[in-house]
């Protein structure tokens, strides 16, 4: 199966929906924030590994602690996966803090300071 493959991303799709509805529901610990969502999951082709993005709302401390809750909880995720797909092989998740929303924010407000400056700027400049 090759990387970019219909299949593949049949995969990573129902992998990715059935993590976060297993994050959302199934798991207890309290270290594992409230709002984690997972943006996307790559399985690699032979099934075996697989690389799920989350993204945390909050500080950097309620992120370091949902990563390692979820960490903690591999087995049991990977257990809940094995039993919602049925799959040759269930993959070893391996967890990736994904900041790009993070990133996302702070470039847009940014550009709004900046477009404010020039839009004050302009009105001067024009009186």
């Amino acid at each position: 199966m090759r990387k970019n493959s219909i299949k593949n991303t049949r995969v990573n799709t129902e992998v990715q929906r059935e993590l976060s509805n297993i994050i959302r529901a199934g798991i207890k610990d309290p270290r594992v924030a409230p709002w984690t969502s997972v943006v996307a999951v790559q399985v690699a082709p032979d099934l075996k590994t697989c690389k799920a993005y989350i993204s945390v709302l909050g500080d950097e401390k309620a992120q370091a602690d949902t990563v390692v809750g979820l960490k903690s909880a591999e087995g049991y995720i990977r257990r809940q996966l094995a039993h919602n797909l049925n799959m040759r092989n269930t993959p070893e998740i391996t967890f990736v803090l994904d900041q790009s929303i993070e990133y996302g924010v702070t470039m847009s407000k940014k550009i709004d300071d900046v477009t404010k400056d020039l839009d004050t700027d302009g009105e001067e400049d024009a009186e």
